[in-house]
C-alpha cells in the first residue's frame, strides 16, 4: 500500500474549503441527505452519515443546515433524490483519476465530467479502468507540532487496530480498515491527538510522480473536478515532490 495521495493535504493548504464555502455546504448538504436516505437519520446507527456530520461541521456548516438535509433525507421535509455515479479516468502523466459525485441528472453530469477531462488534458476511462488501483481505507492525518511523539501515536493507533502508521512530510498518516476507522479515531482523539484530517477515503496501491507542467496541469484538472457541483471526491495516484509543491503553491 503506497502512501495517501496529496490531494487531501493540498486542499487544506490552498484553504480550498473556506473559499468557495458555499459550494461546500451544497456538496456536503447532497452527502447528508444521502447518507440519512440510505441509513436513516441516526448517527449513532448509520456510520457513512456520521462520517458527514463530523466532515460539515469540519467546514463550519451551520447546525440547522445540517439537521435539515438530514430530515429531507429522512423524507421528513420534501427534497431532491440523488443518484451516487462513479467516474474513472486518466490526467497528465497517466495519472489515475477516480471520481464520486452525487447528482440529480446523471446525463447533465456525465458530459459535464467528460468535458472537463477533455478541456484540461485528461481522458474519461472506461469503467474499472482505474479502480482496480485504488483500496479503501480509512485515513487519519495529524500534523507534527510540540508534544506530537510517532511512538504515542504509533502505540495508541495500533492498538486500536490501525493497519500502519507512517511519516509523511509535516506530519504522521494513520491507515486502517473502513470497519475500525471510527475506533482508532476516538481512541487517537482520546490520546489528546489533533486530527487534521479523518475520513475513508480510496488509497492508491502505487504513485506516479509528476513535475513541472505535468503536476501544474494536474493540480488544475483536480481543483476543476472540486470545484464542480455534482463532484463530492476526487482521488488520483499522483505524487508531486515536496520541493515542486513549495513552487507549484
Amino acid at each position: 500500500m503506497s502512501g495517501h495521495s496529496k490531494w487531501s493535504t493540498i486542499k487544506r493548504k490552498k484553504g480550498a474549503a473556506d473559499a468557495k464555502r458555499g459550494a461546500v455546504f451544497t456538496k456536503f448538504g447532497r452527502e447528508l441527505i444521502t447518507a440519512s436516505r440510505i441509513g436513516g437519520g441516526d448517527p449513532d446507527m448509520n456510520p457513512r452519515l456520521r462520517v458527514a456530520i463530523d466532515k460539515a461541521k469540519g467546514v463550519n456548516m451551520p447546525r440547522e443546515n445540517i439537521e435539515r438535509a438530514i430530515k429531507r433525507g429522512t423524507g421528513d421535509l420534501e427534497g431532491v433524490s440523488y443518484e451516487s455515479l462513479t467516474y474513472e479516468g486518466y490526467g497528465p502523466g497517466g495519472a489515475a483519476i477516480l471520481i464520486d459525485s452525487l447528482t440529480d441528472n446523471k446525463n447533465r453530469t456525465a458530459g459535464e465530467v467528460r468535458h472537463i477531462f477533455t478541456k484540461m488534458n485528461g481522458h474519461l476511462g472506461a469503467p474499472n479502468s482505474v479502480a482496480w488501483m485504488f483500496s479503501q481505507k480509512g485515513y487519519i492525518a495529524i500534523d507534527k507540532g510540540e508534544g506530537v511523539s510517532e511512538d504515542a501515536i504509533m502505540d495508541a493507533a495500533l492498538e486500536a487496530g490501525a493497519e500502519d502508521v507512517r511519516e509523511s512530510g509535516g506530519g504522521f498518516e494513520v491507515i486502517t480498515d473502513p470497519k475500525d476507522f471510527d475506533t482508532v479515531r476516538a481512541t487517537l482523539e482520546k490520546a489528546g491527538l489533533v486530527l487534521a484530517s479523518a475520513e475513508v477515503s480510496m488509497i492508491p496501491q502505487s504513485t506516479v510522480t509528476l513535475k513541472g507542467d505535468e503536476a501544474a496541469a494536474m493540480l488544475k484538472l483536480m481543483s476543476a473536478f472540486e470545484d464542480h457541483e455534482d463532484v463530492q471526491n476526487v482521488y488520483s495516484n499522483f505524487d508531486i515532490p515536496d520541493t515542486e509543491m513549495e513552487r507549484l503553491i
